[in-house]
């Protein structure tokens, strides 16, 4: 299995929790399965996604990484792939914060907080 972590913001996940999946952008791939490579690679995902929060309203400009699982590093992710979910705790976080972990049967709460 491969773990890929996908950058994305609040409203795209919310559009995305009514489609078959997490719309997959660029993925970042962890190197290995090593800690420091994993947290290395969620944090660049991190970075990406707080590119994408240019022009978004308050309560809605936090960063977000869906983490899953897949076969391969290529295609699709389904729901069932998502391991994990990291927000940022507030909007506007500093980019060298953690993101909040949210589990998955989380989703739905964080989805309709929006």
């Amino acid at each position: 299995m491969t773990r890929r972590y996908l950058p994305t913001t609040l409203p795209r996940l919310a559009a995305a929790w009514d489609a078959d999946g997490p719309e997959v952008l660029d993925p970042v791939v962890a190197e290995d399965d090593g800690e420091e490579t994993e947290y290395a690679a969620l944090m660049t995902a991190a970075d990406a996604s707080a590119e994408l929060l240019a022009g978004l309203p308050d309560g809605r400009r936090r960063r977000v990484v869906v983490v899953v699982e897949t076969p391969s590093a290529e295609g699709p992710a389904r729901w069932r792939d998502v391991v994990a979910v990291h927000v940022d705790s507030e909007d506007d976080a500093d980019p060298d914060d953690d993101l909040a972990w949210w589990a998955t049967q989380e989703v739905g709460d964080l989805v309709a907080s929006l």
